[in-house]
């Protein structure tokens, strides 16, 4: 049998990241394939779990990790997320999504220090760009509606035409 998804550990809390539907995996592609073209020496990581907040006790399972190619080999089920140029979420219809996706994880990211967050987020059709994390927050966050072009800061350093997006909604 199944599990309904995988298992995370975020501000003290046990929770399950749900498996991904296929417009969600759709992003993650459409994704995949824009980082590639703009900078192919990085890779989209879509398996690997992270070690994450201050004390690196927190476990997330991001949609995607932006790193060099190289990283991760020889890493087990958590990696350290040093590598990590840029996380990805990308909201899932179920109703941990919000405090999930909105509020623990861009809370654990920043205060690992991974440089960008991306949200891409279904229910608003918008896409959120965090960037320089200080400490348990980012001080930057830009939010801009599917269809507009997206600068994700260096050290990602893309541009993202967000208009194929707005396939992959409700």
């Amino acid at each position: 049998m199944r599990e309904e998804g995988q298992l995370e550990f975020l501000g003290g809390r046990l929770g399950r990241k749900v498996w991904p539907d296929g417009s969600r995996g759709r992003v993650i592609q459409w994704l995949t394939r824009a980082c590639l073209v703009q900078r192919p020496e990085l890779w989209l990581d879509s398996q690997q779990g992270l070690s994450v907040e201050r004390r690196r006790e927190g476990r997330a399972r991001p949609d995607g990790s932006l790193v060099p190619s190289h990283a991760f080999a020889g890493a087990g089920e958590w990696a350290d997320p040093a590598p990590v140029l840029m996380v990805v979420e990308v909201t899932s219809y179920d109703s941990d999504t919000d405090r999930r996706d909105r509020v623990d994880k861009p809370r654990a990211y920043a205060e690992t220090g991974i440089p960008v967050y991306l949200l891409i987020d279904r229910d608003t059709c918008e896409v959120k760009v965090h960037s320089r994390p200080d400490g348990g927050r980012y001080e930057t966050v830009q939010t801009l509606p599917f269809g507009k072009e997206v600068a994700l800061p260096e050290p990602v350093g893309i541009a993202l035409d967000t208009e194929p997006l707005k396939n992959w909604v409700r």
